[in-house]
């Protein structure tokens, strides 16, 4: 009856409820462990690294590196152009550090409205390039350095640099603004309202270079982050067209960055689910999740594993174009945390209706399933548990014999020794579950003896001394209605899916 399940956990998944017009509910609320901030994934903001070992060609034009902190303050305040380049060139270069970069110090000493200022010397374009570049290292650090870049008035000036001719200027400031954008909502729409999407998109062509589109796909991604509140759907529409063309790429950056953008737009309720379905790039996501690479792979499962938590339509999309036909390998994958992402998308097709369950089945998700409950990482068996919970509460008869021959029921038992009360609680919910439809069936004794043979009964036995109330509960009245000798008084269990008491307790949890 999952009476014990967590609030949290259950608002990760789509469920059935009382109402059958909204049997799965899409996850809310996510996981933290799931859906960290991903620095090892995807840099929100990056610091432009001057190499700690420069070609000894550029050497010439490296020698401003020496000046002082007062010295790089007098030449930005100068007035002669060439003064002003040299102490700039002194700055970003202190700042492009990879250790410790004073940001603070060169805040503190007043020079962003003057960095800002050099953004507009058309007639230099090399001070322009290096203002841009110092603003950029600077909008990388603290949310409290990146709002001293926005109020100094960069973003503007930033955006107009976005049609300079000079490449390197502009994909400076495509940089810069990635940075700004990524530091969260607020900074994200005052870009995206400073008209820079179209700008962006202007930027993009067959003759693009590699490294520019990856800065120009990144900095879109960074637009398409955070929920609170989701950009605007205005913004939304001008970056789903280029996120699906920069999606058909075959560079890993640039495919890595298209596929977060995308699982962010897909991170939310079924309406923003739905823009992403709509433009069709479900199959080449799909694709993507065979990628090798798993810079690819990550965020392209991330994705449909989001869609998978929308409507049932959606969930179907998601499944005719191949998902299930990918996931077998992917529950395999040497990997844990993509066989936790896996078994993630996978309990949110299980929680939708009988005939998804049924293409799961279809498509040999059993056995690999199974083979995580017995020898997952224990993330990675909780994600599998939730899976076969969902299964076994959507689920025909029919389908949960098929899930008992499958030999769901040996890991099970044997996970009931674990210290996480909250699982333990759901998979003494399941085994009621699965007690209750081989009741239905006349089958109760069978499957009583085998859980018996299995240890089950002795474990069950247990947990009714578990210090968890809940636990303890719910592992005496599986004792007591299945194990006992004598006869249930004519008591008749509900049927599978027809329980009120289970339906109205999961529709309370959010």
């Amino acid at each position: 009856m999952l009476t014990g399940a967590p609030e949290g956990r259950l608002r990760k998944f789509k469920y059935r409820g009382k109402d059958t017009a909204v049997r799965r509910q899409q996850r809310i609320a996510v996981s933290l462990e799931l859906r960290k901030a991903k620095k090892d994934e995807q840099a929100l903001k990056r610091r432009n690294i001057t190499p700690l070992f420069p070609d000894p060609a550029s050497e010439q034009q490296t020698k401003a590196i020496n000046l002082t902190l007062q010295e790089i303050i007098n030449g930005v305040n100068a007035s002669d152009p060439d003064l002003c380049f040299q102490a700039t060139q002194a700055a970003r270069k202190m700042l492009s550090r990879e250790r410790n970069p004073p940001l603070k110090l060169i805040i503190e000493a007043g020079l962003i409205p003057r960095l800002v200022e050099f953004l507009k010397s058309s007639l230099h374009p090399c001070l322009q390039f290096e203002a841009a570049w110092a603003l950029t290292n600077i909008a990388s650090g603290t949310s409290e350095q990146t709002r001293a870049v926005v109020e100094g008035g960069a973003i503007q000036p930033l955006v107009e640099l976005l049609s300079s001719p000079h490449m390197t200027v502009c994909e400076q400031a495509v940089w810069a603004l990635g940075n700004i954008a990524g530091d969260g909502p607020e900074f994200r729409d005052i870009v995206i309202s400073s008209n820079v999407i179209p700008q962006l998109r202007a930027l993009i062509s067959s003759t693009t270079p590699i490294t520019f589109l990856r800065n120009i796909t990144w900095t879109l991604s960074n637009l398409c982050r955070n929920k609170n509140p989701y950009p605007c759907e205005r913004a939304v529409k001008q970056m789903l067209p280029v996120l699906s063309r920069l999606l058909q790429h075959q560079d890993s950056e640039v495919l890595s960055d298209a596929c977060w953008a995308l699982s962010y737009l897909t991170d939310g309720c079924n309406d923003r689910i739905g823009q992403v379905v709509d433009i069709g790039v479900l199959p080449r996501l799909v694709e993507l999740m065979t990628s090798s690479e798993l810079n690819v792979l990550t965020p392209s499962l991330r994705t449909v594993g989001n869609v998978v938590t929308g409507t049932d339509h959606q969930t179907q999309v998601a499944i005719d174009a191949g998902m299930l036909s990918v996931l077998p390998q992917l529950l395999m994958h040497p990997k844990a945390s993509i066989q936790k992402e896996a078994a993630w998308a996978l309990s949110n097709v299980a929680a939708g209706p009988c005939q998804h369950i049924q293409q799961l089945i279809a498509c040999g998700m059993l056995p690999p399933l199974v083979a995580l409950l017995k020898n997952g990482e224990f993330k990675v068996q909780k994600e599998a548990v939730w899976t076969v919970a969902n299964f076994t509460t959507g689920g025909t008869v029919d389908q949960l014999i098929q899930l008992v021959r499958s030999g769901v029921l040996e890991p099970l038992v044997n996970l009931l020794t674990i210290q996480d009360p909250k699982i333990v609680l759901i998979i003494l919910d399941i085994i009621s579950f699965i007690l209750q439809a081989a009741d239905v069936l006349s089958e109760k004794e069978n499957l009583c003896l085998l859980i018996e043979e299995l240890g089950g009964l002795d474990r069950i036995e247990a947990l009714q001394l578990h210090e968890n109330r809940q636990v303890a509960r719910t592992a005496l009245n599986i004792i007591e209605n299945h194990f006992c000798e004598e006869e249930e008084n004519g008591v008749t269990l509900p049927a599978l899916d027809q329980d009120p008491e289970f339906l109205k307790r999961l529709a309370k949890k959010d």
